[in-house]
């Protein structure tokens, strides 16, 4: 029987070729997914993701996996689409996958065969847009992904230390899908399909050459104007970053030479039956056979065996995307929806017993909720972690844990692991002890991941992380609980170096913390300014944006260098 199941699932593959088509009895497609990745079928891709949902919703999809963007050949390959190509860049910006913090060449992209890097073309959007277009030149482009989403409105890029336009103007594309986007990218697809316009989708950023139509927006500075002015600048990023509430957000309006983006509020949160319904669909959960012979795909073996178990952070570190991609609004899957992935995953062939991770941007935030999210949003001023958790803000443990165990007992399960990042400021006061204690002694392999990020507290304030008091206290009650249990535990410990705000003095006050506590961090990360975060913000413009107060910025190569020498 289970070498039956894995041998049907085997021909549940999107169709990747011209002879995937004719098993199907298709001749044509309605959209063709283009990805910067190898092809992997699994809830951790967002291609994969956004394939099943607009198979689910009757569209004939297919895959297109890191093509030779040297010409066009490859993006023929299926045809042309009927309704448009959907084009990501991958898991990844392009970008940071191609490129160190010091922008020298990665040697490796663990999200293709046999990890060379060589598959993914910088900028990708961009120059997949360009040869789909040069393949099939009346055929509609939709951008998404993270890349898309982080690039949807002028920004900061780091590679080229420059303000670049919106990429949807860069990539000639007809519409970005930012965010998520599974409702977003089914809308799209039903208007094509009924010749409808692409206007006033949730989640969707559009290029017209007038407004006039349009009520309730806001027109933030242009790219003219930004390019020239940093203050301008830093006034543009205010008015985004005050504009991610779902539920009170306006339309956006930037003009580009004699055109403007039209940018739409982002997607209202997913309730838990919709986010269980995306996780349902018939993920074959394993990299294409095109790849066996090339040793498969490193990313995938890292998750093959993980549970993605909510999306959305309420942490809003200003250095990290998420904000910006997958909201403040913490949006969870039930135990039922998570139960039954467990389940398929104890009849693939690669497993040995062992759930890694049961986790999503923080690990303990699962089941999060506030009475705000589902009517109001998150508040305006007012920030959920900091400078303390805010009381509205209710962490369901008691779920977690209770999730936790029915894992557990699930026959074929040996252990059940956490291994995504925990928030520590939210697991040092009482109502957290017995939660701590259990993962301690039930789901933490021996390593727990935690981010202090830096030990001097002007720094942290920038990063928009606890004072580092916080993450001692967090260290004493962690070595006290696993003293009580007589187990050795670690934390691994991840760093950032040379963010903005960071003096060699605050890189001195680092290493000594270090020293003194004999800590070789496992995690050291350069800063790395991703586009559209705050922290970007900050580094091009050496102003906070939300404050206007002038702040230091370590921006020499000799002068991060020194830093991590340092550290």
């Amino acid at each position: 029987m289970r070498l039956r199941y894995l041998k049907n699932m085997e021909n549940n593959f999107l169709p990747i070729s011209k002879e995937d088509l004719e098993k199907r009895g298709w001749h044509e497609l309605d959209i063709i997914l283009i990805t910067g990745d190898a092809y992997v079928d699994h809830p951790s891709y967002g291609v994969s993701v956004i394939g099943r949902v607009l198979e689910k919703a009757g569209f004939k999809v297919g895959v297109i996996a890191q093509p030779n963007w040297r010409d066009k050949n490859d993006f023929m390959k299926l045809g042309r689409p009927k309704l448009f190509f959907g084009i990501t860049s991958g898991n990844v910006d392009s970008m940071v996958a191609n490129y160190t913090a010091n922008k020298k060449p990665r040697k490796t992209d663990d999200y293709s065969p046999q990890q060379k890097n060589q598959f993914r073309p910088d900028r990708a959007l961009i120059v997949y847009s360009n040869r789909a277009k040069e393949a099939f030149p009346d055929t509609k482009i939709v951008l998404g992904g993270i890349e898309a989403s982080l690039r949807r409105l002028v920004h900061y890029d780091y590679w080229s230390d420059s303000v670049r336009r919106s990429i949807l103007i860069d990539a000639k594309a007809d519409i970005l899908a930012y965010g998520m986007a599974e409702k977003a990218i089914v809308e799209i697809a039903k208007r094509l399909s009924q010749n409808k316009e692409l206007y006033n989708i949730r989640g969707t950023v559009i290029v017209r050459k007038n407004f006039d139509s349009l009520e309730n927006f806001l027109e933030i500075p242009s790219f003219e104007e930004i390019a020239l002015d940093k203050n301008r600048f830093n006034l543009a990023f205010r008015f985004i970053y005050e504009n991610q509430n779902p539920f009170s957000a306006k339309i956006l309006i930037q003009k580009h030479a004699d055109r403007f983006i039209v940018y739409f509020p982002p997607q209202l949160p997913l309730k838990t039956e919709e986010l269980d319904e995306i996780f349902d669909l018939p993920y074959v959960r394993n990299w294409h056979p095109v790849y066996n012979k090339l040793g498969g795909i490193k990313a995938f073996e890292t998750i093959k065996s993980s549970i993605i178990a909510h999306r959305g952070c309420v942490g809003e570190c200003s250095f990290c995307s998420l904000y910006f991609h997958q909201g403040r609004i913490v949006q969870s899957r039930s135990h039922a929806s998570i139960l039954k992935e467990v389940k398929l995953i104890t009849r693939q062939s690669y497993f040995k017993g062992t759930i890694s991770d049961v986790g999503g941007p923080t690990a303990n935030l699962y089941s999060a909720e506030c009475d705000r999210w589902r009517k109001e949003g998150f508040c305006k001023d007012k920030k959920c972690l900091i400078p303390q958790k805010c009381f509205n803000l209710k962490l369901n443990y008691d779920k977690c844990l209770n999730l936790y165990g029915k894992i557990k007992n699930i026959h074929g399960i040996k252990h059940v692991f956490i291994a995504s990042g925990f928030r520590y400021d939210l697991l040092i006061e009482k109502y957290a002890v017995k939660y701590l204690s259990e993962l301690c002694k039930y789901y933490i392999s021996g390593q727990m991941k935690v981010a202090p990020e830096h030990a001097a507290d002007n720094v942290l304030e920038i990063m928009n992380k606890p004072h580092f008091k916080i993450y001692e206290k967090f260290v004493h009650k962690f070595e006290q609980i696993n003293k009580n249990l007589k187990k050795r535990c670690f934390l691994v410990n991840y760093f950032i170096i040379a963010h903005p705000g960071t003096t060699n003095n605050d890189a001195f006050i680092l290493k000594e913390y270090l020293r003194r506590k004999h800590i070789h961090p496992e995690q050291i990360q350069d800063f790395i300014p991703i586009p559209m975060t705050l922290s970007a913000a900050i580094y091009h413009t050496a102003k906070h944006p939300l404050t206007g107060y002038s702040i230091y910025i370590p921006k020499t190569f000799q002068e991060r260098k020194l830093q991590r020498v340092m550290i």
